[in-house]
C-alpha cells in the first residue's frame, strides 16, 4: 500500500461503496451485468469494498419462485461468473443471492475478491410480519449445520462469525449482516463489532413506505454511533416487483453517528455511492471509550470465536482525491438551522453553569473586564443573562473597561456601547499610571523613552488589568468572570497567573475562537439580548482580533494582530479539534486541513501555510503551554470536541517534548 501524503488510504481512510442496481427479477444474468457495471465503476475509483442489495442476483420480490431449481442454478452460475470477473477488479464485492445448503435455503451474502469466494454469510433474522414472509422460503442462520461447505468446487467458510480483514490496511475489518438483522433488538453486527469489526455492510431489500427513510437514517446513525463503526447500507430499487410494494433504492454510508454520504432515492438507473470512512478515527474512539471495552468483555463471550479471513488490495496510485467533505470549521455545524439551535444551546449551558456557581457561592455580583473584543463580549452577555435568570438587576454586573498604552478609541467606544446597551454598571479604570509605575520599578527601557515593546511590556498591562478586576471584585463582594477561550488556552495565548489566564470562573474556556464569533453573530442575528445590542455586536465582529498591548506608530497603522503571531484561528481551531479530540498525527491533520480548504475555499491556504501554522500549533500546544492549563479556573465543558481542563478531558505533563510530532511535520508533509 502506498504511503503517499495525497492518498486517503495513507491517512487511515478506507473507501467504501454502496451500489443500488437496476434489477430484473428472476434474471440472474441481467442482474450480473448490472452488478459488474457498478463494480467496475467502483474499481476505477479504488473503492476497497462494494455492497450490493439483498438477493441482488436473483431479485428480492420473487416469493415462491425461490423454490424453482432453475433460478437457484442460474444464480449460482451468475455468482461463478462474477467471481471470475472480479479477478480484474480492485474492491471486495459483497453480493446477495439464495444459496441451498444441506437441503435448506438461505438468504446469503457472498463475499468475493480477486477471483475467489471468501465466504458466505446467511441472514440471521427473517421477518415474517406485515408484508414480509421470508420464513416461508428461507431458513435463519441458526439452522445452519456447517461452518464450511463445498461450493463451486471449493471449500468456502459459511456463517455469521466471519470478519474480513484487509492485509495491507489491517485496521479495516469488515462484517456483514442482511436487512432485518439491523432492525432486530440485538443485531448480529453488534457482536461482530465487539469482536473487532469496524465496517459493517448491510445488504437490504427494504421496501419504502412513508417515514421509513427517516427511520433508516436514525437507526443507522444510532448503530454506527454506539458501536463506533462505519455502516454501509444499500437497498433494492428499480426493477423489484411492485405487485404490492414500492422501492426507493436507498443507500447510506455512516460513521460514528454521522451520515457521511447518501444517495438520491428513486433513481431509475441505480446509483453508486462512494465515501472514504475514517477507520483511524474509529480505532481512536474505541481506544478512548472504556464502555466499549467493558461491553466486549461482559456481553460478547463468543467474540474470540470469530474467524478472520484476509484479503489483499492491489497497489493504487499515489494521488487519489478524497471522497469525503471535510469542514473547515469542525466545531461549527454547516446547516444554518442546526447552527442556530446549537448556538442557543451553548449560550444556555454557559448561563446555567454560571447561575449554579453564583447560587452555590452566595455571590450575586459579577465583574467582567470589557475590552470591546469577542471574548469579553460573549462573557458579558452570559453574565447579563445569568443575572436575568436569577432575577437580579443587571446593575449587579459590573463591566470595566481598562484602557492601556495601545487601546484604540474604536474598541473603547465599542466596549462602552456594549455596556450601555446591556444596562450594566459601567466603569473605566485607566491602567497607564499603574503600569507605568511597575515599568519604572522594573527599570524597563520604555520609561527612558525607548520603544521596547517586549513580553514584559505586554504582560505588565495584562497583569494590571486582572489585578484591578480582582480588587474590584473584593470591593463589591463579586466574582471575576474569565473571558479567555479554548483557542487561547490551547496556544498559551494568555498571561499566566495574575493575568487574563486567571479568574474566579470562566464561562468561555471550552469554546474555541471560531465558535465565539458564531455565537456573537447568532446573538446579533436573533436579537437574543435585545434589538439595541445587535448593531454593536456586528461592529465588534468586524474588529481585528488583537490584545491591544503594543502601540501603533500612527493612526493609519494596523493594530497588533494575534493571528500574525499564533496563526489564523480558523486553522488553529482545526488543528486543535483533530489533535486534542482524536489524537491524530500531524501528517493526517495536515491532510485533512489541506482537503478541507481545497474543497471549500481553495485559494485561502496552501499546504505550505498549513504546514507552517501546524508547526506553531504543535510546539505551543504540546510543549510550551500545558503549565497554564494545569491550573486553570473552573469552567463548564460545552462540546464533545472537549475542554482542556486538567480535571476533565485533557490531562498532560507540563514537561512534554514535541520532538516526535515536529519531526513528522518536517518529514511527512510535503
Amino acid at each position: 500500500m502506498t504511503e503517499s501524503f495525497y492518498n486517503p488510504y495513507t491517512h487511515g481512510f478506507f473507501r467504501c461503496a454502496a451500489a443500488s442496481c437496476e434489477v430484473r427479477i428472476g434474471d440472474p444474468f441481467f442482474n450480473l451485468q448490472s452488478h459488474l457495471e457498478m463494480a467496475i465503476k467502483a474499481s476505477n475509483q479504488f473503492a476497497g469494498m462494494v455492497v450490493f442489495p439483498e438477493l441482488g442476483l436473483s431479485g428480492y420480490s420473487l416469493q415462491d419462485i425461490f423454490f424453482q431449481k432453475a433460478l437457484l442454478r442460474d444464480c449460482q452460475i451468475a455468482l461463478e461468473q462474477l467471481i471470475k470477473e472480479s479477478n480484474q477488479l480492485f474492491p471486495l464485492l459483497i453480493v446477495g443471492l439464495p444459496v441451498l445448503i444441506n437441503d435448506r435455503l438461505f438468504n446469503c451474502a457472498a463475499i468475493v475478491h480477486r477471483g475467489s469466494l471468501l465466504g458466505l454469510v446467511p441472514k440471521t433474522f427473517l421477518p415474517n410480519h406485515f408484508e414480509f414472509y421470508e420464513k416461508r422460503h428461507f431458513s435463519p442462520a441458526d439452522q445452519l449445520d456447517a461452518n464450511e461447505i463445498v461450493f463451486l468446487g471449493d471449500k468456502v467458510p459459511v456463517g455469521t462469525d466471519l470478519i474480513f480483514k484487509c492485509k495491507e490496511f489491517s485496521a479495516a475489518k469488515i462484517a456483514v449482516e442482511i436487512c432485518e438483522d439491523l432492525w432486530a433488538p440485538v443485531s448480529p453486527a453488534t457482536s461482530a463489532c465487539l469482536a473487532g469489526a469496524n465496517l459493517i455492510a448491510n445488504l437490504s431489500a427494504s421496501n419504502v413506505v412513508i417515514g421509513k427513510a427517516d427511520y433508516r437514517r436514525l437507526i443507522i446513525k444510532s448503530f454506527s454511533g454506539k458501536n463506533i463503526c462505519g455502516y454501509i447500507y444499500t437497498s433494492a430499487g428499480q426493477g423489484e416487483s411492485t405487485t404490492d410494494l414500492a422501492w426507493d433504492g436507498h443507500s447510506i454510508i455512516a460513521e460514528n453517528a454521522a451520515i457521511i454520504k447518501e444517495n438520491e432515492r428513486f433513481s431509475p438507473a441505480g446509483t453508486l455511492t462512494i465515501a472514504d470512512l475514517d477507520v483511524d478515527l474509529l480505532t481512536s474512539e474505541r481506544i478512548r471509550y472504556s464502555t466499549f471495552k467493558d461491553a466486549k468483555k461482559s456481553f460478547s463471550p463468543r467474540h474470540k470465536e470469530y474467524r478472520f479471513i484476509n484479503f489483499c488490495l492491489e497497489e493504487i496510485p499515489e494521488t487519489i482525491e478524497l471522497q469525503r467533505n471535510i469542514s473547515t470549521r469542525p466545531y461549527i455545524p454547516k446547516e444554518s438551522s442546526l447552527r442556530n439551535s446549537r448556538c442557543c444551546e451553548i449560550f444556555n449551558m454557559q448561563i446555567q453553569a454560571l447561575t449554579t456557581r453564583m447560587e452555590s457561592s452566595g455571590i450575586n455580583k459579577l465583574v467582567v473586564g470589557v475590552s470591546g473584543g469577542l471574548d469579553s463580549t460573549l462573557a458579558l452577555m452570559v453574565a447579563c443573562k445569568a443575572a436575568d435568570e436569577l432575577e437580579l438587576d443587571r446593575k449587579n454586573v459590573i463591566g470595566c473597561t481598562m484602557p492601556g498604552f495601545a487601546t484604540s478609541e474604536h474598541t473603547k467606544n465599542c466596549a462602552n456601547s456594549l455596556m450601555k446597551a446591556l444596562h450594566v454598571t459601567s466603569l473605566e479604570i485607566d491602567i497607564i499610571p499603574s503600569a507605568t509605575q511597575m515599568l519604572r520599578d522594573l527599570k524597563h527601557p520604555f520609561i527612558e523613552g525607548q520603544r521596547v515593546y517586549d513580553i514584559t511590556f505586554e504582560n505588565v498591562q495584562a497583569g494590571e488589568r486582572t489585578s484591578h478586576l480582582f480588587r474590584l471584585a473584593n470591593m463589591h463582594n463579586a466574582m471575576v468572570i474569565g473571558t479567555g477561550d479554548l483557542s487561547e488556552l490551547a496556544l498559551g495565548w494568555c498571561t499566566y497567573g495574575i493575568g487574563d489566564h486567571m479568574s474566579h470562573y470562566n464561562v468561555n474556556a471550552s469554546i474555541p475562537k471560531t465558535l465565539v464569533q458564531y455565537l456573537i453573530r447568532w446573538a446579533a442575528d436573533t436579537s437574543a439580548l435585545g434589538d439595541n445590542l445587535s448593531s454593536v455586536l456586528y461592529e465588534i465582529l468586524q474588529l481585528e482580533i488583537t490584545p491591544e498591548l503594543v502601540p501603533t506608530e500612527s493612526n493609519n497603522d494596523k493594530p497588533q494582530s494575534s493571528q500574525k503571531v499564533i496563526g489564523p484561528y480558523e486553522l488553529q481551531d482545526f488543528n486543535l479539534y483533530y489533535i486534542s479530540r482524536y489524537g491524530f498525527s500531524p501528517a493526517k491533520v495536515a491532510y485533512l486541513c489541506y482537503n478541507a480548504w481545497k474543497q471549500n475555499e481553495k485559494q485561502k491556504y496552501n499546504l505550505k501555510q498549513i504546514k507552517k501554522w501546524l508547526e506553531v500549533f504543535t510546539r505551543r500546544f504540546l510543549q510550551t503551554s500545558q503549565f497554564k492549563r494545569s491550573c486553570m479556573p473552573d469552567s463548564p465543558k460545552i462540546g464533545s470536541g472537549g475542554s482542556l481542563s486538567p480535571r476533565g478531558d485533557w490531562r498532560a505533563p507540563s514537561d512534554l517534548t514535541a520532538r516526535i510530532w515536529l519531526n513528522e511535520i518536517k518529514t511527512k508533509i510535503p
